[in-house]
């Protein structure tokens, strides 16, 4: 088939005869549930629509469609052309690679320099890469089909700037489903097919009387796929909005039906590809992408450390190259990864190597520098772009040297003072401190598989178990604690008043009696509760034996409050007599530390309830330094707070009713820690008469 008519411009355009068209696999949205429901003669009168139209003001030039490749009619994605320069496609799935030979002998006939991308390297063609209107700048697309690491390459290739654009909704896998530059140098784009910064950047390099933007009713139906020959924008489809806004920029509008292409994943833009673009006579190659080498140490599989980094890097905006793989060839044996990662910008690298460290991954011991300080700008101020720290111990290079970090915790800073590193809270800096900053010289030790484990017991680790026996949690955390105890170790426990409610004081009183409590934290509320119990026999006015209401009960423990601060204190209150059973007796009787922490809520409170946030975040800390348990009972913010300051490698139970509490504790990353859904009552009288049977 030839141009029916003389070309009006120098324009040429490439395509392909959907003699082949069909829809027999899925690669995209578009084409689940249409497979084998395309119209070949409904699709070739919509081509023949699309090849009449671009014929008559340009020239159209063809290759002839293969039998297996239903999709080679989208030349779109054959390659981008500069001149008579052609970077050849290498396409991302195996049902599309078969193409590439093809296309690669055509452009070869024809007189074009087929560039190949490196190995490896995934790049989709015209697809991904659209010129502007001056030809001084490529919009390129990645996060789905074309790889990040193929802009650079396209950059210096062609000599020109190009920009990197983030895809995020998978219906938009391609840029020209979505995006479409005019020939004015104005650009028409749906910005929900765009992460955050991508569209900050359109908007930054595009004037806003250049923006068009294609909105919801327009971007489902292909109308940013369209193909502009001469003055003429092809589409799909087009509201009246969006036509308008072209028309004003001197063109016209031509709607065709591309129904049967679109089932595809494909429209008007898809079936082209422009032969002659246009290119300025002055261009700068430039392309913002950075990439930094990453090792990644460990049990990479059973721990799937590996993955958590892959997905890390790819949420976060980047991507990723893998170099070098060396797997273990047995379950516990240790693995390594060497690879690039990449990002759109200095800062977003930056950022995607920080949360990558954190997880464990590392620079090569040749490219490791010291880390990078800066001052705090005034007292409780970080620096910007701080490293916040996570659970894991972590070391940091300073003057050549690798520091260990001090009071490892969750969302702190580091601060390197006289040869020490230290983590501590924002809040805490001076004015002039030195704070880590950035991504350099930080190494933290990958999270491993931990098991709870000896002579071959193990503990089930980061799960939350709703449905496991209750009771066969209850053995484990019980043969730990025996353990924990009989070694002389430390088990802090975290416990909110139901715990009192649902009659576990008893429990309670007898793991502080018989050594299983080595500190306890909560709010003024369990305290409350205990001594009402131990006073008036109630829990908020009910009867903890008959489980009835009592007559007045509301005001039980505000009276027993009362007493305590007549006493002076829980301690007082226990000397004086006052307080004669119950879990805050025993504590004080045998001088276990507790701390309370106030809320806006707490009626009193107890004299030893601490209403200063601050300083009883810093008691909490101080409290549960050294232990090798945390068990917490029923109390959502107090736990989960508790889990920020614990650093890994601390066995975390977890009991609450509520099955989302666990989840938000074990997000932490701590392969060590545990949930178990169930009654924090039942709990305990389980675990109080598997401990007396360990006793013996």
């Amino acid at each position: 088939m030839t141009a029916s008519k003389m070309p009006l411009s120098l324009e040429r355009f490439f395509m392909c005869l959907p003699d082949h068209f069909n829809v027999e696999y899925v690669i995209n949205p578009w084409m689940e549930g249409n497979i084998g429901k395309a119209d070949p003669a409904k699709a070739m009168d919509q081509w023949a629509m699309l090849h009449q139209l671009i014929s008559d003001r340009a020239q159209v030039e063809l290759i002839k469609s293969a039998p297996g490749l239903p999709d080679m009619v989208f030349t779109a994605n054959a390659g981008l052309i500069l001149g008579q320069d052609v970077i050849l496609s290498h396409f991302a799935h195996p049902e599309r690679q078969a193409e590439e030979p093809l296309f690669r002998k055509w452009f070869e006939d024809h007189g074009y320099k087929v560039i190949n991308v490196p190995d490896g390297i995934f790049f989709e063609g015209a697809g991904d890469a659209l010129f502007d209107g001056s030809g001084s700048r490529l919009w390129a697309a990645y996060g789905n089909r074309t790889s990040l690491f193929s802009h650079p390459f396209l950059a210096d290739t062609f000599n020109i700037e190009v920009v990197s654009l983030r895809l995020v909704d998978p219906r938009f896998y391609h840029l020209d489903t979505c995006f479409l530059p005019l020939p004015d140098g104005a650009v028409a784009w749906y910005p929900g097919a765009f992460d955050t910064r991508s569209n900050r950047i359109i908007e930054s390099l595009v004037p806003e009387n250049m923006r068009i933007n294609v909105g919801e009713d327009d971007a489902p139906r292909f109308s940013a796929n369209a193909v502009v020959a001469g003055d003429v924008v092809i589409m799909n489809c087009a509201s009246e909005k969006l036509s308008r806004a072209i028309r004003n920029h001197g063109l016209k509008v031509e709607v065709v039906d591309f129904s049967e292409f679109i089932k595809a994943g494909g429209s008007a833009k898809c079936l082209t590809l422009r032969l002659d673009q246009p290119a300025a006579e002055y261009r700068t190659g430039a392309s913002q992408v950075v990439s930094r080498v990453a090792q990644i140490e460990g049990q990479l599989i059973d721990s799937a450390l590996l993955s958590m980094i892959c997905d890390t890097v790819a949420d976060s905006g980047g991507a990723f190259h893998v170099r070098d793989m060396r797997l273990g060839n047995k379950r516990y044996e240790h693995s390594s990864v060497m690879m690039d990662v990449a990002a759109p910008g200095e800062a977003e690298l930056d950022a995607i190597m920080q949360s990558i460290i954190k997880l464990g991954a590392r620079l090569p011991s040749g490219e490791v520098v010291d880390a990078r300080l800066a001052p705090a700008p005034r007292d409780g101020v970080a620096p910007e772009n701080f490293y916040s720290t996570t659970i894991y111990p972590t070391q940091v290079r300073a003057a050549a040297k690798w520091l260990e970090v001090v009071d490892q915790r969750m969302d702190g800073i580091i601060l390197v003072k006289d040869g020490a590193a230290k983590c501590l809270l924002i809040r805490d800096l001076a004015k002039g401190d030195l704070v880590v900053t950035g991504g350099d010289g930080i190494r933290a030790v990958a999270p491993m598989a931990h098991r709870w484990t000896d002579g071959g017991f193990e503990f089930m680790t980061s799960a939350v178990s709703s449905e496991r026996r209750v009771e066969g949690a209850v053995e484990k955390v019980a043969w730990e604690m025996n353990r924990i105890k009989r070694r002389g170790g430390r088990i802090v426990v975290v416990a909110g008043p139901v715990v009192i409610h649902t009659g576990g004081a008893e429990g309670m009183a007898w793991l502080a009696a018989t050594g299983y409590i080595s500190a306890l934290l909560g709010g003024n509320a369990i305290a409350a509760h205990d001594v009402e119990q131990a006073i008036f026999g109630t829990s908020l006015g009910v009867d903890i034996k008959t489980g009835q209401v009592t007559q007045g009960g509301h005001r039980n423990h505000l009276a027993a409050i009362n007493r305590v601060r007549l006493a002076g204190s829980i301690r007082e209150a226990v000397g004086s007599g006052i307080i004669t059973s119950g879990l805050f007796r025993e504590l004080v009787l045998r001088d276990i530390p507790f701390s309370l922490a106030g809320s806006i809520r707490d009626d009193g409170p107890l004299p030893e309830t601490q209403m200063d946030l601050i300083k009883a975040q810093s008691d909490y800390s101080r409290l549960i330094k050294g232990a090798d348990m945390i068990l917490a009972l029923s109390t959502m913010l107090h736990s989960i707070g508790v889990g920020n300051m614990t650093p890994s490698g601390v066995k975390f139970v977890c009991v609450d009713i509520n099955p989302a509490v666990a989840p938000k504790l074990l997000d932490r990353g701590s392969l060590e820690s545990i949930g178990v859904v169930t009654d924090a009552g039942l709990f305990m009288a389980l675990l109080v008469a598997k401990l007396k049977e360990m006793e013996g």
